[in-house]
């Protein structure tokens, strides 16, 4: 009996038991690549599809090249503690993969396996990097098909030094390879940039810390899921399911969610499949639930669950938090400021926090990379000890079960009570507080309120230092709130059109405001108006 697939978000995708986004072609490209005979690393986050890329590929080239594909994971930490000892692990390791490929070895590549094997038993201890090599290169001299090295994880070397020399010696064989036999293309995948690890280095030595991969091209295949390629993946899964969802709607709102990181994407669409649907605790869902989970009501369900769930990916990028302070910094005031940030890779904030996953270069700045990972970030922030000792956080809390009339919110109820507290207890700040604190403030009374049953995001395309749209979805009802820093009339009335003009976007005939206004003759409270056929709720605080 054929078993039914299954979104998966660990290990490897398997495309006969997973449903998968395609990837040919992105093989494609990286053959494009591996034809050229290029060196070359493939940086990205955390569970971004490196490792299921990297098995996809070794199936690919196998028609053209003899690929042999490791993964620094399964070497512990004894085997870095130097030359000799990684050589030995690198060459029973490299044996071992070789012995996969058996079948397809003609008599001569063979002897020059077994060579490397009785030269490794005979020398032992004094077996080292050179060695190693030597062999290497003799085995690719014999090989039918040129020689393809994968090695996956690669920042698992714990010795930097040990990988440095292991580099070195790519390099340096790279170098002479139209005299020397050797690698046709080597790919090395991790999280951390070779060129960015840490590199712990004996001083007299410091000269190697850019040198030994200086030879790598540029990768630029994009890795992220395409809102096509999410289609794609659907219409697979409504053919086994026949839901009846929009596979194209659907495709667009987790592309809107996730931008694409196929961690994201997948995990989204198994909370739909076996959470929402019910199909988790039954082993099959029951008539219709699958129906009613593939619709944008059954998505947000799903986008709360993600959101309030411990995952590794998650847990991944709080650590990081911790652990880079400087990046923790420069995080809390792209997301509550409303500060640009250029993007500037030599910066090392920057470069961290791209390395990691957190941010994107968009059009030259740097911003969060997707939604998910924003509104994490903001209630990873808002629930910070120091955070809920502030008294805007407790008064929300006092507040909050007078917002909720017949399972909706009232939003206008909740500007009111915003605007009165906020005046309370900061009237007598400076306008430098209201600019910097003022849209952190409001988000903090807003969480409690929503928090469990709705949830909220930061438009990105408007968030700068004089404006801010905050959408709220809560039970399937969207709010969209407009928070800015007042700047005249003139100003504002241009800013009430921007919103009409959003609340088209999203159909809304409602819309609110909330502007920081340091004029001291200025009139707080909250007033509705009627523009364009569209009510505009305007809190003044």
């Amino acid at each position: 009996m054929k078993m039914a697939k299954t979104f998966n978000v660990t290990a490897v995708c398997i495309p006969e038991e997973h449903y998968m986004v395609r990837l040919d072609d992105r093989l494609r490209e990286i053959k494009d690549l591996i034809d050229a005979g290029k060196y070359f690393s493939i940086n990205r986050a955390r569970q971004y599809g490196k490792s299921t890329l990297l098995m996809a590929l070794e199936q690919y080239l196998q028609r053209d090249y003899r690929v042999v594909s490791l993964d620094f994971q399964t070497f512990d930490d004894t085997k870095f503690q130097n030359g000799c000892v990684f050589a030995a692990a690198f060459a029973k390791s490299f044996l071992r993969a070789l012995q996969r490929d058996g079948d397809r070895q003609d008599e001569a590549f063979r002897k020059a396996a077994v060579h490397l094997e009785r030269r490794l038993e005979e020398e032992g201890n004094g077996f080292a990097l050179m060695e190693l090599f030597e062999e290497l290169s003799d085995i690719c001299a014999v090989s039918d098909r040129p020689m393809v090295l994968m090695i996956d994880e690669v920042d698992s070397a714990t010795n930097n030094q040990v990988f440095l020399d292991f580099l070195a010696q790519l390099r340096a064989y790279y170098i002479r390879r139209t005299r020397q036999p050797t690698f046709r293309a080597v790919i090395l995948a991790g999280v951390c940039d070779v060129k960015n690890l840490r590199m712990k280095i004996r001083p007299e030595e410091e000269h190697k810390v850019n040198s030994p991969w200086n030879i790598a091209a540029d990768f630029k295949v994009d890795m992220s899921f395409s809102q096509k390629e999410i289609a794609g993946m659907l219409e697979e899964y409504e053919a086994d399911w026949q839901t009846g969802m929009d596979t194209g709607k659907m495709a667009g709102l987790i592309y809107e969610y996730t931008s694409g990181y196929p961690f994201l994407v997948s995990r989204l669409c198994k909370l739909m499949d076996e959470e929402v649907s019910g199909a988790q605790s039954t082993g099959m869902p029951e008539d219709g639930t699958k129906t009613r989970a593939w619709t944008e009501d059954g998505f947000h369900k799903a986008v709360r669950m993600i959101l309030s769930e411990k995952n590794t990916l998650f847990e991944s990028l709080i650590g990081k938090l911790t652990a880079y302070p400087v990046l923790n910094t420069m995080l809390r005031s792209l997301l509550f400021t409303g500060k640009s940030i250029v993007y500037n890779a030599d910066d090392p904030s920057t470069d961290t926090a791209f390395m990691y996953g957190f941010i994107r270069n968009q059009d030259g700045m740097a911003v969060i990379s997707n939604r998910l990972f924003e509104t994490r970030l903001y209630n990873y922030y808002l629930s910070l000890a120091e955070m809920q000792s502030l008294d805007i956080y407790k008064a929300s809390l006092q507040d909050k079960s007078q917002f909720i009339v017949d399972g909706y919110l009232n939003m206008r109820r909740i500007l009111e009570k915003f605007v009165l507290h906020f005046h309370e207890l900061y009237s007598d700040k400076g306008e430098r507080f209201v600019e910097e604190e003022g849209r952190k403030y409001f988000l903090l009374y807003l969480r409690p309120i929503i928090n469990g049953t709705g949830n909220y995001y930061v438009e990105s395309r408007t968030r700068d230092l004089r404006r801010t749209d905050v959408i709220v979805d809560y039970r399937g009802e969207q709010y969209v709130i407009e928070m800015k820093v007042w700047r005249g009339e003139e100003y504002n009335r241009r800013g009430e059109k921007q919103l009409i003009g959003y609340l088209d976007n999203y159909h809304k005939d409602k819309g609110y405001m909330v502007s920081f206004n340091f004029n001291k003759k200025k009139q707080i409270g909250v007033r509705e108006i009627a523009i364009g056929g569209k009510t505009l709720i305007e809190a003044v605080v």
